[in-house]
């Protein structure tokens, strides 16, 4: 996948999912993907390639760093609980969804049980 089809599965991913909505806090050039006003992927270009970012459990990142490439510690965030996807062709379309859809999650289950707009245990076996 190149950056292009990266960031609009990202984007395609980010739109079927519950109380979603796009951002633009830091620019028009940077694309902002939140959950309640909360954070859970943002998609922008570094050094000429388009990459997206993130949120993501610190054991299950660490994993995905060690076994595909093109996943590297979270660009301008926090390297534990961020990753950085880049295209590459190591990650494909599946499991590059089911990070979208566990970043959306991670953020889900932070908020107050009546503000999550799923719920975050069983939202994945359904989806």
């Amino acid at each position: 996948m190149d950056g292009k089809g990266l960031q609009k599965q990202a984007e395609s991913r980010a739109q079927e999912l519950p109380g979603t909505e796009l951002t633009h806090p830091f620019g028009l050039d940077i694309d902002v993907w939140k959950i309640c006003g909360k954070m859970f992927m943002f998609l922008t270009e570094l050094d000429g390639e388009q990459i997206v970012n993130l949120k993501a459990n610190p054991l299950d990142s660490e994993a995905l760093r060690k076994t595909h490439r093109d996943i590297t510690p979270g660009w301008h965030m926090n390297k534990k609980h961020w990753i950085t996807i880049r295209p590459g062709g190591t990650v494909d379309a599946k499991l590059f969804d089911e990070l979208v859809t566990d970043s959306y999650l991670l953020v889900v289950e932070g908020l107050p049980k009546y503000k999550q707009p799923v719920n975050p245990q069983t939202f994945a076996a359904d989806n």
